[in-house]
């Protein structure tokens, strides 16, 4: 088995586990919003089925680039190969920071001041 082979492999293993983190993450997230709303929560089971959803593309996104830069790095290593990864990181980038910032409200390098200035919860 050449390197390349196995490069391959590994990047399909990459690739599936990205593909496996967005499906069982959203199968989870449902589930659970299956589960609220029957439960006496039923108010938040929107916002928490959204919030899963979005945390398993974020996380799945973050594993598809590795595979993609793995690819890149040890398969397709021409200047074309490299330009394709850069705009595919570009626009998972991009798409992970608009995730965030719809999952978290606030712009990541705001997020530490906003978490200083909001009142502890006195229920939870």
């Amino acid at each position: 088995m050449s390197f390349e082979e196995v490069m391959e492999d590994v990047v399909r293993g990459f690739e599936l586990a990205g593909v496996a983190i967005l499906a069982v993450g959203s199968a989870v997230a449902g589930f659970r919003f299956l589960l609220g709303l029957i439960g006496p929560e039923r108010a938040k089971a929107y916002q928490q089925v959204r919030t899963g959803v979005g945390r398993a593309i974020l996380l799945g996104l973050e594993v598809l680039i590795i595979a993609d830069i793995v690819k890149t790095i040890t398969i397709d290593t021409t200047l074309e190969g490299a330009i394709t990864l850069g705009i595919i990181v570009l626009v998972r980038t991009f798409l992970s920071f608009s995730l965030e910032i719809e999952l978290e409200g606030v712009v990541p390098w705001r997020r530490r001041a906003v978490e200083r200035s909001t009142p502890p919860d006195p229920i939870g």
